[in-house]
């Protein structure tokens, strides 16, 4: 569950950092955003099959809502190239990309999911966040890696972009093979080299920023966009006037399904990103973060953007640059108003294989090979829940990979749970503690009592596999006259393990077997058991804090 926050002082928690004596770390770290924001959210919008400037207007209105209604003081919002890469193959599927209806509805769905995370956030539901696995998680990240890379391949290559499936893609990509340009490839590859090397020499070095200066000086100084390179080209300059987007209520319906896998890969990202990012004197406010996120995804589709999301690389660069408080953010979103009124003309010429390149490394970043290694050599079973989602959202089309991910992770910890069954306990040599038996820790047994533990919350999931274990002892100590439940495990039990629980009770009375309950520590499951009658049935005479209690109190002589 998600923390309670601590009480705030201010009513925009985000901007308080610390007064004016702030104000000039914040615009140092404003800076370095900036620096880092400007190709990143261009990059992020071709990614979508948007002009670069939308992707501006996106961090600009993120920024502006986070600020007014979030809590965190570093987290940095805008364009994202998680959930850029669902949204928009799940909206090429309905409309073309790039089309007026196309942009209409990307600003729809921007304010779709950023109303239903902002609810979210109101209602508290940050627990949501918790519903997809690590390795789900991993694997999810890795299939979306795989299609940036792919999606960013014809620019790097400098052949003719091309959309479809993955397989059409790869196709179209192998046919062309021969008219690869070497000239893309060095800017594509060479963009990519210099942001890595930047990154490992200090991370707040700007390198994207770099990269794509040097990328466009060469350009202009070889002419090479005469020669055949393709380049941005003149972007619009100025904001869009805030408007409603467009919507009719079929293709409302369209769009509500996308929009809830939307939200909830970027409830998940935002919660993992307060969580790691977060004021060490406050609790992170995961649900006041979901509002604040929220904010800026409707701000973001009433001018004209797209969904946006929560960054742990920026909010990562907006902490090592010494960032206090969303003033940083602001300052940087001010700082990107500037570029669009005035400086548009400086991207002109911008090559698109440098912003491929970009890509190609917010993609490395996003591919976690380290915990793919670790999933694989620790754990069989995660890995290939991990390797799943990968070809799930690889090879389907991708709101059905993530949707079929989702329900991967929800299936894997419902198994996880099923799995629980009742252990035998045994004493520990020349102590009263009863503990789990096992080879490495021999223990005894006292002639006639069967102590069992279940380490578990008992549930309709799991209560059947819990009575056919206990009974199964019973069958198998078949002297037994007395049961004792360790049930420090059972934090709570629902409506169908009660009636279970009393069942067993019932059957180990009529076997002339005296039933137990010790160690249940649980408050929920204690109110559960007087809820459904469990403590009156057995007597509070028959429920101890401990087992080596209730065997010296109830065990046959």
């Amino acid at each position: 569950m998600t923390a309670a926050p601590a009480p705030s002082r201010s009513f925009f928690p985000a901007l308080a950092g610390g007064g004016f004596s702030a104000l000039a770390p914040d615009l140092v770290a404003g800076l370095t955003l900036v620096a880092i924001a400007i190709p990143e959210q261009m990059a992020t919008a071709r990614l979508g099959g948007f002009a670069p400037q939308i992707g501006l207007i996106a961090f600009i209105a993120a920024a502006i809502g986070f600020a007014v209604f979030g809590a965190s003081r570093q987290l940095s919002a805008g364009s994202d190239s998680t959930i850029t890469p669902i949204f928009a193959g799940s909206l090429a599927l309905l409309v073309t990309a790039g089309s007026p209806q196309y942009a209409d509805d990307a600003a729809a769905l921007a304010v779709l999911v950023g109303l239903i995370v902002a609810l979210a956030g109101v209602f508290k539901l940050g627990w949501i966040a918790d519903l997809l696995s690590g390795p789900v998680l991993t694997g999810f990240l890795a299939g979306i890696a795989l299609h940036i890379v792919i999606s960013q391949a014809p620019s790097v290559l400098g052949l003719p972009e091309e959309s479809g499936t993955v397989y059409q893609r790869l196709a179209t990509l192998w046919s062309q093979i021969g008219a690869i340009s070497p000239v893309a490839v060095a800017i594509g590859l060479g963009v990519f080299a210099i942001t890595i090397g930047a990154e490992k020499l200090n991370p707040r070095i700007p390198g994207a920023l770099v990269a794509l200066a040097i990328a466009t000086g060469v350009t202009i100084v070889f002419n090479l966009d005469h020669h055949g390179l393709a380049v941005l080209g003149r972007l619009a300059s100025g904001l869009r006037a805030p408007h409603l987007p467009v919507l009719t209520a079929q293709g409302l319906i369209k769009l509500v399904g996308l929009a809830l896998v939307i939200a909830l890969v970027v409830m998940v990202q935002t919660a993992a990103t307060t969580r790691a990012f977060h004021d060490p004197d406050l609790d992170p406010d995961v649900n006041r973060d979901f509002i604040g996120v929220g904010a800026g995804s409707v701000l973001a589709g009433l001018f004209g953007a797209f969904p946006v999301n929560a960054s742990p690389p920026r909010t990562a660069a907006v902490s090592a640059s010494g960032g206090r408080s969303q003033w940083t953010s602001l300052f940087a979103a001010a700082a990107v108003v500037l570029l669009l009124v005035f400086g548009t003309n400086l991207l002109a010429r911008a090559p698109a294989a440098a912003l491929a390149g970009i890509l190609l490394y917010v993609a490395q970043r996003i591919f976690h090979l380290g915990d793919i290694i670790t999933l694989f050599r620790r754990t069989w079973g995660e890995f290939a829940l991990a390797l799943a989602t990968m070809l799930l959202i690889l090879l389907l089309p991708i709101q059905t990979g993530v949707a079929v991910g989702i329900f991967l992770s929800l299936a894997h910890g419902v198994f996880t749970t099923t799995r629980a069954e009742p252990i035998l306990f045994e004493q520990a040599p020349g102590s009263t503690v009863w503990w789990p038996a096992s080879d490495a820790r021999p223990g005894t047994m006292r002639p006639g009592v069967v102590v069992m533990g279940f380490q578990a919350p008992l549930s309709f999931l799991n209560a059947y596999d819990f009575r056919r274990g206990v009974i199964q002892a019973l069958k198998d100590e078949g002297a037994a006259k007395l049961f004792v439940l360790e049930a420090s495990g059972i934090v709570e039990i629902d409506f169908t393990a009660a009636s279970i629980l009393t069942g067993v009770i019932a059957a180990a009375r009529k076997a002339e077997v005296d039933f137990a309950v010790a160690r249940l520590e649980s408050v929920r499951a204690q109110k559960a058991f007087d809820r459904f009658g469990i403590t009156a049935l057995l007597g509070a005479d028959h429920i101890f804090e401990s087992v080596a209690e209730a065997v010296q109190a109830l065990a046959p002589a």
